[in-house]
C-alpha cells in the first residue's frame, strides 16, 4: 500500500491539525444532525427488556421509533444531541489527526510505505484514543438523556436530566467524576474495532478505485464514490462489534453499585442478557445502528474529503506551514 493520507493524493503531506479540526468537526456535525434519531432508537432497543415478559412481541426499529414519536413527540428522537454536538468537533479532530500520526509512526522507515496492517493498527489506536479522550464521557451523558421516557411537549413532565449540561452536573454531583468513564474499556474496544475496520476498508476501496480509474491517481475521487465506499466501510464496524455496543449501553445507563468492579458488572450484564433474553439480545438495535453508522460514515468521509481539499487549495494561513504535522 502506498504512503498517503486518508484523503490526499499520492505524495501529499498529511492534513494539518487545523484542517482536521475544521473539516473533521464539520463532517461530524453533519453526521450527528442527520443520523441522531436512529441512534436514539438504537439505544432504546438495546435497553429494552421486553423479551423477559412471556409472550411479549419483538419490537422492531420502526415501531420503536413510532412509539417514541407518539408518546414523547418527534423532538424526543433528538434527546442527547447536545452531548453529541459538544463532543463531535474534538472527537473528529482527534480521530483524523491521531490516525495520521499513528500511520506515520507505523510507516516503513525507509520507503515511507503504509501497509494494510499498519493502516488497521493506526485505525485501532485512533479509535481507542478518541474513546478515552472524548467519546466515553459523551456517551454516558447521551445515553442518560436518551433513556428518559418523558414527553418533550409536556412542561409538567420534568425528567431527572433536563439537558446535557444538567446531566453532566447531576452525574458528577451524585456519582463522581469516575461515572463519566463507566464502560471506558468497552467503548475503547468498540471505537477501536470500528475505526480499524472503517479506515482499512475505506483506504483499500479508495486505492482500488484509483487503480481502476487512472485519471484519479493523483487527485480526489468523485464525491459520489467517496460516499459509496464510506457507506460500505461504515457498515462493517457495527456488524463486527454489536454485542460490545449493547453491553456498553446497558452498563452506562445505570449508576454503579457499591463494591462492584467494572468487570463484574460487564459479566453480570452479559450473563443476565443471555439467560433472560437469549443470544439475540446482544444484537438488539443492530438495524438502526447500521442505518445510522453507515450513512454517518458516508457523510463524514464525503464532507471531510470535500472540505479538506478546499482548505488545502486555499491560501488560509492556518493550513500547512509551520503547523503542518
Amino acid at each position: 500500500m502506498s504512503a498517503k493520507n486518508i484523503g490526499g493524493p499520492n505524495g501529499k503531506k498529511p492534513a494539518s491539525a487545523a484542517t482536521n479540526l475544521i473539516a473533521g468537526g464539520a463532517a461530524g456535525m453533519m453526521e450527528a444532525l442527520a443520523c441522531h434519531p436512529l441512534d436514539t432508537i438504537k439505544v432504546r432497543m438495546q435497553l429494552s427488556r421486553r423479551a423477559r415478559a412471556p409472550g411479549a412481541k419483538k419490537r422492531g426499529f420502526i415501531k420503536t421509533g413510532a412509539e417514541i414519536v407518539k408518546r414523547e413527540t418527534p423532538l424526543a428522537l433528538y434527546k442527547g444531541l447536545g452531548a453529541v454536538v459538544t463532543g463531535i468537533v474534538p472527537k473528529m479532530a482527534i480521530r483524523f489527526s491521531s490516525f495520521e500520526a499513528y500511520k506515520k509512526l507505523l510507516a516503513n522507515k525507509e520507503t515511507g510505505a503504509v501497509s494494510g496492517q499498519a493502516t488497521f493498527l493506526a485505525g485501532l489506536a485512533a479509535g481507542v484514543t478518541e474513546a478515552v479522550a472524548v467519546v466515553t464521557p459523551m456517551e454516558v451523558i447521551k445515553i442518560r438523556l436518551q433513556a428518559q421516557h418523558h414527553s418533550m411537549a409536556d412542561p409538567l413532565d420534568i425528567p431527572k436530566y433536563r439537558n446535557a449540561a444538567h446531566a453532566l452536573y447531576t452525574v458528577l454531583k451524585e456519582e463522581g467524576p469516575g461515572a463519566l468513564y463507566r464502560g471506558v474499556s468497552l467503548t475503547a474496544l468498540r471505537q477501536g474495532s470500528n475505526q480499524a475496520v472503517n479506515f482499512t476498508a475505506y483506504t483499500e476501496f479508495k486505492e482500488l478505485l484509483q487503480k481502476w480509474q487512472p485519471q484519479y491517481a493523483d487527485s480526489p475521487i468523485p464525491s459520489y464514490q467517496t460516499t459509496l465506499i464510506g457507506l460500505v466501510s461504515g457498515a462493517m464496524g457495527p456488524l463486527s462489534n454489536a454485542p460490545i455496543d449493547t453491553i456498553k449501553t446497558r452498563l452506562q445507563k445505570t449508576p454503579a453499585q457499591p463494591g462492584e468492579t467494572a468487570m463484574s458488572r460487564i459479566t453480570a450484564i452479559a450473563r443476565d442478557m443471555f439467560r433472560q433474553e437469549g443470544f439475540h439480545a446482544f444484537y438488539k438495535g443492530i438495524t438502526p445502528r447500521i442505518m445510522r453508522v453507515a450513512p454517518g460514515q458516508a457523510v463524514t468521509f464525503t464532507v471531510y474529503e470535500f472540505l479538506k481539499e478546499k482548505l488545502e487549495n486555499s491560501q488560509m494561513p492556518i493550513v500547512g506551514g509551520k503547523y503542518e504535522e
